[in-house]
């Protein structure tokens, strides 16, 4: 390789450069000295005492990648290291404040867009002239009943809620907002999300967030939408609904509809009713899409189209869920499974720049529909600790020193010797209708061989 990892990487870059690749854009984005310089300046009520925030973010780290299985059996391999007790440990990530956990992920995101950049692997906008920003909301899953509190309730406890900003073009989460309260609905909190928006952004996102205020906070600030209209939001519709063509989930109408904001002045906006092929979830055979996006930008039928492909931070939620320890129950202080929240978003973006270098060299459509997330996840969790033991930590200290073209010239070539075919999707077919079965007799049990002997 011209930038020399040193001998003792070879057998791993020949026969698991997936996990080399991944160790070294973690060890990049899980600087230490970067990460406790962002807690120096970012936490407002912790400090530092005996225990380092890079020593819980990596204690942390292991959990969500699946190399642990729990935060005190990480606790227990490192025990030595750390010299603190488990219950030191419990106690920094039960008070770290949301302000940090949220600057990691932002953090994460400046450090990889500039190594995407230069490996030319962003993907193409969906709408020209436009940054498609696509918003969803996540309430994370019910915890365990250890607290002593909750040991007096049936309910489940639920830790909190977030929502998520994820940059199309280089598939990043670059921004997370943050609630310790699990009943918050999610348009309670758009007001974090407004000072978000930029110049020349495209927000989308369900109909959950389709409010007169966040469309006309989001146009104030120059910024353009694509949001399917929520039922409660009236208008009036203007002029005539005329036919604009077809898309592959339906044909595509357009007609104006004015609206009124805060201060009651109208306000016009683009309505694109979408007559679906197939009904939706909750049965509808129509949807509309409202917009601000200039008809000379985007016909109506980009618009539509676009918008149908926001199921991408869907997809995000679901490798979080699926291939990272994103939600681990056994947190029940708020604090501590938001913290938890958000370093899997920072390993999503480590793998988004996994996947961007794989891109780089492999091809776009290859990795888009063959690549499985899962598969890779499988591997990084089988080999971590086995690659770790064989490399010393000191060795992967290199990936610290590097820039970003640097970052992305080797991650090209460890690229290149990835067998894609080992890591290759294998999607289901789609579901059958379940098979009748009969009443059962003898106390609700069969014979499997008895069943079998029947088969001739």
């Amino acid at each position: 390789m011209s930038m020399a990892l040193g001998k003792v990487f070879e057998p791993f870059v020949e026969q698991r450069p997936i996990c080399v690749m991944a160790r070294g854009v973690l060890e990049h984005l899980f600087n230490a000295e970067r990460i406790d310089a962002l807690f120096a300046r970012t936490a407002e009520v912790q400090y530092t005492r005996a225990l380092l925030f890079s020593s819980v973010v990596d204690l942390m780290g292991q959990v969500v990648l699946g190399v642990q299985p729990s935060v005190h059996a990480a606790y227990q391999a490192q025990a030595d290291q750390l010299g603190v007790s488990d219950q030191a440990i419990y106690d920094k990530l039960n008070h770290i404040e949301l302000c940090v956990s949220a600057e990691l992920v932002r953090d994460a995101a400046r450090q990889a867009a500039p190594v995407i950049g230069e490996l030319q692997a962003e993907l193409p906008p969906l709408v020209p002239g436009y940054r498609t920003k696509i918003l969803d909301g996540n309430h994370l899953a019910a915890s365990e009943h250890r607290l002593e509190e909750l040991r007096r309730t049936w309910a489940a406890p639920l830790p909190g809620q977030t929502l998520v900003v994820l940059d199309q073009q280089p598939m990043l989460a670059t921004e997370v907002v943050l609630c310790e309260d699990g009943h918050a609905q999610e348009r309670s909190l758009l007001g974090q999300v407004l000072p978000l928006v930029t110049q020349d952004d495209l927000w989308m996102a369900d109909r959950n967030f389709c409010t007169v205020d966040f469309l006309c906070g989001i146009a104030a600030r120059g910024g353009g939408f694509v949001m399917r209209q929520h039922g409660q939001l009236k208008g009036t519709l203007v002029g005539t609904r005329t036919y604009q063509g077809a898309i592959d989930t339906g044909k595509v109408y357009e007609q104006r509809i004015e609206l009124m904001n805060a201060q009651g002045d109208p306000v016009t906006l683009r309505r694109i009713p979408v007559a679906l092929h197939e009904p939706t979830r909750d049965g509808d055979v129509e949807i509309h899409v409202l917009s601000n996006v200039p008809r000379r930008k985007a016909s109506a039928q980009k618009l539509a189209d676009s918008y149908g492909k926001r199921w991408t931070i869907e997809t995000m939620f679901q490798e979080l869920t699926e291939t990272l320890t994103c939600e681990v129950n056994t947190l029940g202080y708020p604090k501590a499974a938001l913290f938890g929240f958000c370093l899997a978003l920072l390993a999503y973006n480590a793998v988004a720049v996994l996947k961007a270098a794989l891109r780089a060299v492999h091809g776009r459509e290859q990795v888009q529909q063959d690549l499985s997330a899962y598969s890779l996840a499988l591997e990084i969790a089988q080999t971590y600790n086995g690659m770790m033991v064989a490399i010393p930590s000191q060795h992967w200290t290199i990936f610290r020193t590097l820039n970003a073209q640097q970052l992305a010239d080797v991650l090209t070539e460890l690229a290149a010797h990835v067998n894609l075919r080992r890591y290759k999707k294998h999607p289901r077919s789609p579901k059958k209708k379940p098979t009748p079965r009969t009443a059962y007799k003898n106390g609700g049990h069969v014979s499997t061989a008895k069943i079998l002997a029947m088969r001739a």
